[in-house]
């Protein structure tokens, strides 16, 4: 069985250089117990050398090298930490213009979006972007945290103020959820503990907002989605016969007795069993990894899909979508690359730039084609072989894709259909 994902929150952190953010989570691990104690002395002798008075919390999530060096953050750090409540994994993303990439690939899995503003500046062209791609990647909750109020003297004013600024220009956005928080990371203000100095803040702190935080309604438990992985044949005493299709539910929910197509073919069938290594399941949704076995004895491989007869994605050769471009050479124009989508693997080229996305004042550029390192651009796709794929918005597994150079196969792309 699956981690059970009430227990399992993934967030995300962004704000720009120096807003706190490494310091923050190096407060939520330290004030809710979840440093190891060889961890915590080696902080504490770096911090010393340093010259630091105390412990330098930021130390703990900054474990490039690089980084400790030169005090800031520039990879894509998960950190994991648990509390009674709940499991949760980090991804600590740097706020540099250059590593917009990053922030992506570790907002990408996300649930929630902490997105830090520093109290003394407020909304700035950084915060913007951030939010903008988490409105991009539909993150379904973002927590804004005004930080390093200790320096605006605690005022209700200042808060008041940044909360009217993220509000004017994020109402053009698509966030669901958005929640603000003033606190102060280096001195532990409503992190994990009720601040003192803001009694007129009446929400709780981050820790238990992240804890109590309703998760399990962001999954689309509509569209039964299981790409398949692998075809399982055993051939051993016990399981001669066994045909089992294993790969990870993506969305929706199956059961036996389900009435199911197979796609790309269209054949159908009842599914006979869903199968796990601890035994038979009375029904399997995401994000379990599971095996089914059909009723009938019909052919399904690695990139098939199988879905309910009812409720089927629309197989396409060509569709839009928006890219955020990953690699440090530019897109070639008509090149061909590989598509990635679920576990289907096929060749493809962008057939055009329909336009790119100024993501410092969310406006359109029509005029220039040419695709960066971390141009974010809408474009048109087209496929040798037809893709089963539903919208980004309605379905975070199957309406995304990466695309993958074929001379070096290293990923240079990454998509949300829409």
């Amino acid at each position: 069985m699956a981690i059970d994902n009430n227990q399992l929150l993934r967030f995300t952190t962004a704000g720009s250089v120096d807003d706190g953010k490494s310091t923050l989570i190096g407060r939520l691990l330290y004030d809710s117990k979840a440093i190891f104690e060889d961890q915590l002395d080696a902080v504490a002798a770096t911090s010393k050398r340093k010259g630091h008075e105390g412990v330098d919390l930021a130390l703990f999530t900054d474990g490039l090298r690089d980084e400790r060096e030169q005090g800031i953050t520039i990879d894509v750090a998960y950190r994991y930490f648990t509390t009674p409540k709940r499991k949760f994994i980090i991804a600590d993303t740097p706020g540099h213009i250059q590593y917009t990439r990053n922030m992506v690939t570790g907002a990408s899995t996300a649930n929630a979006a902490l997105i830090l503003i520093d109290a003394r500046h407020g909304v700035i062209e950084q915060t913007k972007r951030h939010a903008f791609i988490a409105s991009l990647l539909q993150i379904p909750h973002v927590i804004v945290c005004i930080n390093k109020m200790d320096l605006v003297e605690y005022s209700e004013t200042v808060y008041n103020d940044i909360i009217s600024q993220f509000e004017e220009f994020s109402s053009k956005l698509y966030v669901k959820d958005v929640r603000f928080l003033p606190m102060s990371a280096l001195d532990g203000d409503n992190v994990v503990n009720r601040s003192t100095n803001m009694p007129w803040f009446k929400g709780a702190p981050l820790l238990h907002t992240l804890e109590t935080l309703h998760i399990s309604s962001d999954l689309n438990k509509i569209d039964a989605r299981f790409p398949v992985q692998t075809v399982l044949r055993p051939q051993r005493e016990g399981f001669i016969d066994y045909r089992g299709y294993a790969g990870r539910m993506a969305s929706g929910i199956l059961r036996p007795g389900d009435d199911v197509v197979v796609l790309p073919s269209g054949f159908t069938s009842k599914i006979k069993s869903i199968d796990t290594d601890k035994g038979s399941l009375e029904e399997a949704y995401a994000p379990m990894s599971v095996s089914v076995t059909l009723e009938d004895d019909i052919d399904v491989s690695r990139g098939d899909m199988i879905v309910k007869k009812n409720n089927q994605p629309e197989p396409k050769q060509e569709f839009d979508a928006m890219i955020c471009w990953l690699h440090n050479d530019s897109a070639k124009p008509r090149a061909k690359y590989t598509i990635a989508h679920t576990s289907n693997e096929q060749k493809a080229m962008i057939k055009d730039v329909v336009y790119k996305v100024d993501i410092n004042s969310y406006s359109r550029i029509k005029d220039d084609s040419e695709l960066q390192m971390n141009s974010i651009a809408r474009v048109t796709i087209k496929t040798t072989r037809p893709l089963m794929i539903d919208e980004y918005r309605d379905n975070r597994v199957t309406g995304s894709f990466t695309l993958i150079d074929n001379a070096t196969h290293e990923t240079v792309a990454a998509g949300m259909i829409v």
